[in-house]
Parts: C-alpha cells; sequence; structure tokens
C-alpha cells in the first residue's frame, strides 16, 4: 500500500488543480467578466461534462493499455489546461472570447482528470489487489478532497494576490509535480479477458453509482456557489466552505475508513447520507455564517465513507479486467451529478437566490437515500 499513498500524494498536487480553479471560476466569470450566475454555472459545470464524455475511454485506455498510461497523460492536460485559462485572462480580450477560452480550458481540465483520476484507480488497484479495494477508494477519495480543503482558499488567495491568471498559472504548474511523483512507481500490466461494452458495464453498477451521483450534488453545491453566497450576504469568511467541507471528509476517513468492512458498505452509507442531507438542508436555512459552515462540515461528515461504501459495491460487480472501465463508469455518474448541478442550480440562484442551491442538493442526498433502502431490501430479498 505505499506506492500507492505516494501515488495518492500525486493526486492530491494534481488535483489541487481542478479545486483552485472550482471557486475563482465562479468569481470570474461574474465579477471579472460580468455575466451572471446561470453563465458562471456552465463554466464550473462544464469540465464535469467534459469529464463524463471522457469516462469511457479513460477507462478503455486504463485496462488495455494500464493505469499509469493513463495517468501520466491525464497529468500533461491538466497542466496545459491551467495554461489554456490563464490565457483566458489576458489583457484586451473582449468578454464573449475570453468567456469561449476559458470554457476550452475548462473542457481540456475535464478530460485531464479523467484519464487521471481512472488511471490513477486502475493502477492503484493492480498494485492493492481487489481484496483492498475499499482502501484504495478511501485513499482516492482522502486525495481528492483533502484537495478540495486546500484549494478553494488558497484558489481565492492566489486570485486576491495575483489575479484569475496568476491562480490558473498555479495550476499548470502543479500536475506537472504530480508527473514527478509517479513516474518511478512501477507500472502494472493490465490483466487480459473479455471486455463487455462500456453501456454494459453501466448497466452492472447504475444503483450504487446513481447514489455516488445524488450525494455529489451536495458537494457540487458547496463547490460552485457556497463562496457566491457568503459574498452576496457580506458574510466574512467566504473561502471556508470547501475548507470545513474537506477537513471533515478527510478525518472520518482517516477515524472511520474502517466502518464499511466492519459493519458493511450499504449501512454506513446510508448513515453516511443522512447526515449530508441534514448539512444540506442547514446550509439551506441557515441565518449566519457560523451555522452556514457547520452545515459544510455535516455535508463533508456525510459525504466522506459514500465513495468507498459504493467503490466495493462496484467491484463486486465486475471481473478484475474490467476495473478500470467499471472505475471510470462509477465516476461518471458523480460527475453527471457534478456537470448538471453548476448550470441548473445557477439558474435556481439567479431567481430564487443562492439559498435555493442548498435546497436541490438535500433533496438529492434525501433521494439517494432512498435508492440505498432499496438496495437493502433486495439484498436481504436475494
Amino acid at each position: 500500500m505505499r506506492q500507492v499513498v505516494w501515488l495518492t500524494a500525486a493526486l492530491f498536487l494534481s488535483y489541487l488543480c481542478v479545486a483552485i480553479a472550482l471557486p475563482v471560476t465562479s468569481v470570474q466569470v461574474t465579477a471579472g467578466l460580468g455575466y451572471g450566475n446561470a453563465l458562471a454555472g456552465i463554466a464550473v459545470g462544464i469540465a464535469f461534462a467534459s469529464t463524463i464524455l471522457t469516462r469511457g475511454l479513460a477507462g478503455r485506455l486504463s485496462d488495455q493499455r494500464g493505469g499509469k498510461h493513463s495517468m501520466i497523460r491525464g497529468l500533461a492536460i491538466y497542466a496545459l489546461a491551467g495554461l489554456v485559462c490563464a490565457a483566458s485572462a489576458l489583457p484586451g480580450l473582449p468578454p464573449g472570447l475570453a468567456y469561449a477560452v476559458l470554457v476550452a480550458g475548462r473542457l481540456l481540465l475535464g478530460w485531464g482528470e479523467s484519464l487521471a483520476t481512472v488511471g490513477l484507480v486502475a493502477w492503484a488497484l493492480g498494485i492493492a489487489g481487489p481484496a483492498r479495494s475499499g482502501r484504495v477508494f478511501g485513499l482516492v477519495g482522502m486525495g481528492l478532497y483533502g484537495a478540495f480543503a486546500v484549494g478553494s482558499p488558497l484558489g481565492l488567495a492566489l486570485m486576491e494576490q495575483a489575479g484569475f491568471a496568476g491562480a490558473m498559472l498555479a495550476c499548470a504548474l502543479l500536475p506537472l509535480l504530480g508527473l514527478l511523483l509517479v513516474a518511478p512507481v512501477a507500472a502494472v500490466a493490465p490483466p487480459g479477458g473479455e471486455r463487455p461494452s462500456f453501456w454494459r458495464i453501466l448497466g452492472r453498477i447504475w444503483q450504487p453509482g446513481l447514489v455516488v451521483g445524488l450525494q455529489g450534488v451536495g458537494f457540487a453545491a458547496i463547490g460552485a456557489f457556497m463562496a457566491l453566497l457568503f459574498l452576496a450576504r457580506g458574510w466574512p469568511h467566504a473561502g471556508l466552505g470547501l475548507t470545513c467541507f474537506g477537513l471533515a471528509f478527510v478525518a472520518v476517513r482517516v477515524v472511520g475508513g474502517h466502518l464499511p468492512d466492519r459493519l458493511g458498505s450499504i449501512p454506513v452509507a446510508l448513515a453516511s447520507i443522512a447526515v449530508e442531507a441534514a448539512g444540506q438542508y442547514l446550509l439551506w436555512l441557515a441565518p449566519g455564517p457560523e451555522l452556514a459552515l457547520l452545515g459544510a462540515t455535516l455535508t463533508g461528515l456525510g459525504c466522506s465513507l459514500i465513495f468507498p461504501t459504493m467503490g466495493i459495491e462496484v467491484m463486486r460487480r465486475v471481473a478484475p479486467n474490467l476495473r478500470g472501465t467499471a472505475a471510470g463508469g462509477f465516476s461518471a455518474y458523480q460527475d453527471l451529478a457534478y456537470g448538471l448541478t453548476g448550470p441548473v442550480t445557477g439558474l435556481l440562484a439567479d431567481r430564487f437566490g443562492h439559498d435555493a442551491v442548498f435546497l436541490v442538493g438535500g433533496l438529492a442526498a434525501t433521494g439517494g437515500f432512498l435508492m440505498l433502502l432499496r438496495m437493502a431490501a433486495l439484498r436481504r430479498a436475494a
């Protein structure tokens, strides 16, 4: 597992460019370019749409050429995306052209994220073996959400000190550091075997995938709109929402990462998503920044173990030679939630205010809770 921890460190460094870009992109579109929340939501969400469209490709590439091959290419595309996003802030660009260049960079970012993350999962599972899939998904989640905890305030601080272009140049540098970390780690030969279509694999894993997608709505709402909620209401500490989320997320992973193996994946997921729903409803109703930050913390506590518990469910449903494709399909459900949450809730925020976004997150988590109840009932009946 030591090599997997090393890969996770590289993931953390590279995924910082996603986390840094998440709050500053919406601020750049609204405050820098003068557009509304809907276009800000599209700029944020389109990266996740790009990830969705490339998950199948990333999974096939990882299964056929190996996870290392996929991850290295993803990290290189990450760096290119940072440079393109930085170019959108060049002086003298008309707002429409600047927005188009920014969207192009966000599309590249999603492609790089798909290749890097799916490649990492396939690579790490090849190193650790299927018996440790829960621990692998747990470490991957710690890398991802740990980056979010650090990246949001870091991104806003970089934007304040160096502008949007400076923040994006930092995003171009971080994946290159990740490349230096993963280059010495040995590749794992991909297993052979029959490879059904991507859509058939999605059909096998749709239930745990749907649960992960529904829990992802709350996180996407915090990432895209919590800073804007604080700024709109004149509250301090606009960058702390993702930090509270991420620290709570990582703390649960460290303290309770063994719970899915001890208590079972579905019971742990049920308790987790109920806590997430409570956090989202609290954010919706919060009268001040303290309760809003508590809502973000509860959301992080609840989201923490859903990805690894549902990852265990996914790995139980596929053969070893399909792990990369299954990981790509599994993550695509979450990406779909991320991609749709930005533009849809952006429209709601324009009409009803930013707090309405978190009502949607609470309702989505409630839907995930109901899906888990159905999964539990089907398992008892089997």
